[in-house]
């Protein structure tokens, strides 16, 4: 079921999982911070983008891979007039030795979060936004044509430049990590480039193929997938979709009858795409979730659209919701508390 609400716009990522704060001019803002310094064992300090004013941050730290997920408090702090500010952190003992540790900033108030990681020894400039690109500017990249189980042609946008990526694959559903090295990339200027790589003989015959590109030097990732037969403009960005190379859909949460419906407004929807819309628990992010609906975005852009939530999630204290769509690739995702709201 489909009807039109009000209010909000947010993100959703893919390769980076943080909520947008909806600026004056209705620009998609997006939280985000990077990691200044680190003192081995001992702490490290950030600085903070786009935070939003008057909010209060639990500050989490974990092991790497965890995005600080469930991880150990070390301090809550108050944004006071947002943007950007820098903060300090204590690295709790039972993480000290760790050669990399996640951090985590998020909201038990308004729901917005940011993470990052970084190199537990001394050194500055670790990790996530960096000088080389503006703050909370961060690389992607889009598919651009598939040979099957021969390669695959990407095209980058926001590669920071002077910088080296490890181009890993895998299943689908690993975003690459822990993925098969298939070659080893200079970025050069930066920006836009197109790169060609081969699928490893493991992965040959595979429906659908995760890759990703990670810089071991300063942090910036970023990953896609795609369909292992002969194609071109299958995933990401592509002209028959309308979004523009670094683009992609999100939405936000702008209103919730209890267990009963969640209306949401897109941005940057794809167009002439069809989604698949399904519901989840907490911190699945809609992956193999509940189908609850499938929506043709027409014009795409900004669009709103209800759908019913599920009985078996009915009495959830909060809900993952994800669109993905099997034709273009693009996928967003967010979540909500299962309260009724405005």
């Amino acid at each position: 079921m489909k009807r039109i609400s009000t209010i909000i716009i947010l993100l959703m990522l893919l390769f980076t999982s943080m909520i947008p704060v909806a600026a004056a001019d209705n620009q998609l803002v997006i939280p985000t911070f990077s990691i200044k310094s680190v003192e081995a064992d001992k702490t490290v300090t950030i600085q903070t983008f786009n935070f939003p004013a008057n909010d209060t941050f639990v500050v989490t730290m974990g092991k790497i891979g965890t995005r600080g997920v469930g991880g150990i408090k070390v301090d809550t702090i108050d944004s006071g007039s947002g943007g950007s500010f820098s903060l300090t952190f204590k690295i709790p003992d039972a993480l000290k030795g760790l050669y990399q540790i996640a951090i985590r900033l998020e909201s038990p108030v308004s729901g917005y979060f940011a993470y990052n990681w970084f190199y537990n020894n001394t050194s500055s400039g670790t990790g996530g936004p960096g000088p080389s690109l503006p703050p909370g500017t961060f690389p992607t990249f889009s598919i651009l044509a598939v040979n099957a189980d021969k390669n695959v042609t990407i095209r980058t946008a926001n590669l920071p430049a002077n910088d080296t990526f490890v181009v890993t694959m895998g299943k689908i559903g690993t975003r690459g990590v822990g993925g098969i090295k298939v070659d080893t990339i200079d970025s050069g200027s930066g920006g836009s480039k197109e790169f060609t790589f081969t699928i490893p003989d493991a992965l040959k015959g595979q429906y659908q193929i995760a890759i990703r590109l990670q810089s071991p030097s300063s942090g910036y990732f970023a990953y896609n997938w795609f369909y292992n037969n002969t194609s071109s403009g299958t995933g990401g960005p592509g002209p028959d979709f309308g979004l523009s190379p670094g683009t992609f859909p999100t939405f936000s949460i702008i209103g919730v009858v209890r267990n009963q419906t969640v209306t949401i407004r897109t941005n940057n929807l794809s167009k002439n795409d069809t989604y698949v819309v399904r519901m989840g628990a907490m911190g699945t992010r809609g992956v193999n979730g509940v189908k609850v609906d499938t929506i043709e975005t027409g014009t795409g852009g900004v669009k709103e659209y209800t759908f019913d939530i599920p009985d078996s999630l009915a009495g959830s204290y909060q809900i993952a919701i994800r669109i993905e769509s099997a034709k273009s690739g693009y996928f967003a995702y967010n979540w909500f508390y299962n309260n009724t709201y405005p």
